[in-house]
């Protein structure tokens, strides 16, 4: 279970790639999560991510799942 900081934190990356990959956030969420890098990584991760920019966030997100074999 996710804190509320982690919510908010997934949430701001849901709609920061919903931005980038010009889909609905419905559609993103679908991705993280059946690829796992949404429970195994965004939140799994918060600590570190967190502190980043979320230019180099939506950049390395979005080769995670690119590199979990889904065109975006």
């Amino acid at each position: 279970m996710c804190e509320k900081k982690e919510l908010s934190f997934s949430i701001f990356m849901l709609y920061s790639l919903a931005d980038k990959w010009k889909m609905s956030p419905a559609k993103v969420y679908k991705i993280l999560n059946s690829t796992g890098i949404l429970d195994n990584y965004i939140i799994k991760c918060y600590d570190v991510l967190h502190t980043q920019g979320k230019e180099y966030l939506v950049e390395d997100i979005t080769d995670y799942v690119r590199e979990k074999g889904v065109n975006v």
